[in-house]
């Protein structure tokens, strides 16, 4: 228990550390340039620029959280025959959580690009 405690002390130390390290050593000039705005490589509000529809970023965020989960196969296919039928009863369940996360998607329309 102790240890833990140590650690997390260490941890603490070593980052107070390194803010106190940068409030006394790092650049203190202030610039005009340096407060504006500035978002995503181009001036705030520059005209000309549109932002990408929340159709782009729904699909990229479910190929990611479904692109992950079925990593999880993998690790399982390598010691199924050590699991045995628990092994297979679990991820069935895990399917069956993953399906019902597709199916509502599906529903919902996440994956018709209009």
């Amino acid at each position: 228990m102790i240890e833990v405690v140590l650690v997390f002390l260490i941890f603490g130390l070593l980052g107070l550390l390194l803010i106190l390290m940068n409030r006394f050593l790092g650049p203190s000039r202030s610039n005009p340039v340096k407060e504006t705005p500035f978002e995503c490589g181009s001036p705030y509000l520059q005209e000309g620029i549109n932002p990408f529809p929340i159709k782009f970023y729904l699909v990229t965020f479910l190929f990611l959280l479904f692109d992950i989960e079925v990593v999880f196969f993998f690790p399982w296919a390598l010691v199924f025959k050590e699991m045995k039928d628990i092994g297979f009863v679990l991820m069935l369940a895990y399917l069956v959580v993953l399906g019902a996360g597709f199916i509502y998607a599906w529903k919902k329309g996440a994956f018709e690009w209009d």
